[in-house]
């Protein structure tokens, strides 16, 4: 019996891969599952229809992504704490307060994907990794200055 995977099938294949298994596995777990239906020239033509759509709405993601990546990568933000003499902050500089600026200037960011291994907890300047949809990343940049 000859169908066509659905889902990824351990020790058979892949999405979209037609193989041939014996008629009960097929008939018995694979398709009450969902996880391959029967390949038939119109399922075939369907599936291919499936993937191409797929894949412009992957093509589109990844546009707009990078589009808000040099958008997110023109932007500097300023943050003003309270530092010791040897530029040792008071406080830090955290995911959230990031998050915070970046909804003030208009970019809906979750805090989760700003890649902040630490909280930045000294004067400077910093290149802070943001994820976006579709593996795109944009570099913020961000200068902590001490408080007057």
């Amino acid at each position: 019996m000859k169908v066509i995977l659905m889902h990824e099938v351990e020790h058979l294949g892949e999405i979209g891969d037609v193989v041939e298994v014996a008629e009960g596995y097929g008939r018995n777990y694979l398709l009450p599952r969902g996880l391959a239906i029967a390949a038939t020239a119109r399922n075939a033509r369907q599936l291919a229809h499936e993937q191409h759509l797929r894949e412009n709405r992957i093509a589109r993601v990844r546009l707009e992504a990078s589009t808000l990546a040099e958008k997110l990568q023109a932007l500097q933000f300023s943050f003003t704490r309270k530092a010791g003499e040897e530029g040792k902050l008071f406080g830090s500089v955290t995911t959230m307060d990031i998050a915070e600026q970046l909804k003030e200037a208009g970019f809906t960011i979750d805090r989760r994907n700003i890649e902040l291994d630490q909280p930045l907890k000294s004067l400077g300047e910093f290149a802070v990794p943001v994820r976006l949809p579709a593996s795109v990343s944009a570099d913020l940049k961000v200068t902590v200055v001490a408080e007057a």
